[in-house]
This record gives C-alpha cells, sequence and structure tokens, in this order.
C-alpha cells in the first residue's frame, strides 16, 4: 500500500488541479474553495482511518472530539453552571476521542468496507450534509464539497491498487483487490450497515439539483475551453505562436462565483 506521505501528496495535487478548474469555471465564490479542497485532502487520506495507530484515524477523531465537545457545549451554555460544562465538554472529549476511537477499531477491519466506492459515496454524502447542514453552505458548494471528498477517496484506493503490483517481479501482492472494491462481500453485515448510513446520509444531504444543473451547463464548459491556454503569452514573457495560444477570457463574465453561500440568493452568471 502507498503511505501516508504520498496519499497525501497525490491527493492534494489532484485536488488543487480540481480547485483550479473550479476557479476557472467560476461556480464558486473564492472563499468557498479552500474549505472545499481540504474536503478533497482529507478524503485522499481517509480510507485508513481503520487503521489504530494511522495518523489518519487519530487526526479524524481528535477532530471529531474537538468539534463536538465545543458543539455540546456551545448547545448547553445557557442551562448548566461552568462546573457542569467543563465536565460536559471533557466527557464529550475524552468519550469520542479515545472512547469512540476505541470502539470504531474494535469493529473495523484493515482493507474492510473502508477500502470500499460504498464507503466513497457515504464520506462524500457525509461531507455534503455537514457543508449544508452545519456550515451551513449553499446546496451547491455542499454537493462540490462531496464530490472533492469522493474524487480524493477514489485517489486513495487506486494508489492502493497500484501499489500492490510488483513491476519488478512481475507479479500480484496478495492484497491486490482489497482497496479499490465496490462493496466488502467478506464483511456482509458492515457492507450493510454503510449501505444504511449511505442511505440515511442521502435523505438529510442538500438537494443536488444546483451542483447537477451547474456541472451541465454548456457556458461553464464553453468558458473553461476559452480559458485553457493564454491568447499570447504565457505568463506574459513566453509568446507562442498562434495555432498554440487559446482565446482570451472575457473578463466582463467573470463573477465572483455561480454558488453563493446560503443566506445569498443565488445569481446566474452574467453572459456575454
Amino acid at each position: 500500500m502507498a503511505n501516508f506521505t504520498t496519499h497525501i501528496a497525490v491527493g492534494t495535487v489532484v485536488s488543487g488541479s480540481l480547485a483550479t478548474l473550479t476557479l476557472a469555471a467560476n461556480v464558486i465564490a473564492p472563499e468557498n474553495l479552500i474549505p472545499v479542497t481540504l474536503a478533497g485532502v482529507l478524503g485522499s487520506v481517509l480510507p485508513d482511518i481503520d487503521l489504530k495507530e494511522s495518523r489518519p484515524s487519530r487526526a479524524m477523531f481528535s477532530g471529531l472530539a474537538i468539534f463536538f465537545s465545543f458543539a455540546v457545549l456551545f448547545t448547553v451554555a445557557d442551562r448548566y453552571s461552568i462546573a457542569e460544562l467543563w465536565l460536559l465538554w471533557l466527557g464529550a472529549l475524552v468519550g469520542i476521542r479515545y472512547g469512540l476511537h476505541t470502539l470504531f477499531h474494535h469493529l473495523a477491519v484493515h482493507r474492510g468496507i473502508w477500502h470500499s466506492i460504498l464507503a466513497g459515496l457515504f464520506s462524500a454524502a457525509a461531507t455534503a450534509v455537514v457543508f449544508g447542514n452545519v456550515l451551513d453552505r449553499h446546496a451547491g458548494v455542499a454537493c462540490l464539497a462531496g464530490g472533492f471528498m469522493f474524487v480524493g477517496f477514489l485517489v486513495h484506493l487506486t494508489l492502493d491498487e497500484i501499489y500492490a503490483v510488483d513491476v519488478g517481479d512481475r507479479r500480484l501482492k496478495t492484497s491486490f483487490g482489497t482497496a479499490l472494491k465496490i462493496v466488502d462481500l467478506r464483511h456482509p453485515y458492515a457492507t450493510a450497515a454503510m449501505a444504511a448510513a449511505l442511505a440515511l446520509a442521502l435523505w438529510l444531504a442538500p438537494s443536488p439539483a444546483t451542483f447537477a444543473t451547474g456541472l451541465s451547463s454548456r457556458e461553464m464548459w464553453a468558458g473553461l475551453n476559452e480559458r485553457l491556454l493564454p491568447k499570447e503569452e504565457w505568463f506574459g514573457l513566453v509568446r507562442l505562436p498562434g495555432s498554440v495560444a487559446g482565446t482570451a477570457p472575457d473578463d466582463s463574465a467573470i463573477t465572483t462565483g455561480a454558488l453563493p453561500d446560503a443566506d445569498t440568493p443565488a445569481v446566474a452568471p452574467a453572459t456575454p
């Protein structure tokens, strides 16, 4: 399997490339692009959460513990005394970081259901739920974050399969086929639980209608094609033949993003 450094390096490159296209397509405001890109980077290491002593696992449960302990604190801040709030906050922090972490790894099996496309779909849907319902982002932004998460997840699974091929000895390692799979047939109960979790996450997730409409927009793809290459010079320094250069983008058509925040009404991008 690929190591942590390789996963996060490749995941960052892929997410950065997608972020560049997203920004050029003008479908998202710049302030939303950073968290969406980070979702893709997280997806590139998330499948290794089932490794008990792995960095992704420790980081994930530490982050969950911090997030939910403060969520509990702020939710009940006006109901209890300071001493009681300290106990609730500390209990949630320790319970999730160590209790939930231990329970999860008691049930999880490495290269099990978390190394599957089904888990990737669940992670994408759960990301959309967090962005839409917790971070209060626009439905299109939430779905885009889920898409980045899914791509990063697939990058991880694909790298693990590539590393299972021993080119020198011209053979397949015993781990081949255990990473990039649709479901985990060896553990049917875990697969059923993941499928149920996916169904719940899809029910809670924002509607993908805005995201699908933006992705299928002819104007968006035309804009990407228009901005693919510089018109005359690379970085204003190197002049290339006209056949290699592209068409300069129309600055009047550039807005701050077609997918606004949740509290901002959607505004269609300007047309030439």
